[in-house]
């Protein structure tokens, strides 16, 4: 299902290029580290944790919990006004990294909630959601 609004995707750069990419063909890329091995999130050119310029990509099956969530009540673009209220939530991926990302379906979330991708396709692009287990 496509949205109705015609925001185009979010900036890409070498680094990010690859993640959308995989969102677009419904899997979740992320840059391992090739010196010290962690996966990291968002996509940039050096591991935070070593410094190194070399990675990896990796397939990560992205099953997490809630860390936190809050409730958007007031629409940051006229092009989202009919999408409020939302809930935007802190994700621990099981694989490690934490996202932020939009919580579908979000009755009843609660800390440690268990969350599964959902991947929303726009007309230019396509966004990570989770929703509920269950």
């Amino acid at each position: 299902m496509l949205m109705a609004n015609t925001v185009g995707p979010p900036g890409t750069d070498a680094d990010s290029e690859p993640f959308w990419a995989a969102l677009r063909e419904g899997r979740v890329e992320l840059q391992r580290c090739a010196a010290c091995g962690r996966l990291r999130f968002p996509p940039m050119g050096h591991c935070p944790w070593c410094a190194d310029g070399r990675s990896t990509l990796e397939e990560v099956d992205a099953a997490g919990s809630v860390y936190s969530w809050i409730v958007v009540h007031r629409a940051f673009r006229p092009e989202f006004a009919a999408d409020v209220p939302y809930v935007v939530a802190t994700v621990d991926l099981d694989a490690g990294p934490r996202l932020a990302v939009r919580l579908e379906r979000p009755e009843g979330v609660d800390f440690g909630s268990r969350v599964h991708p959902v991947f929303h396709p726009h007309q230019m692009w396509t966004e990570l959601r989770m929703a509920l287990d269950g």
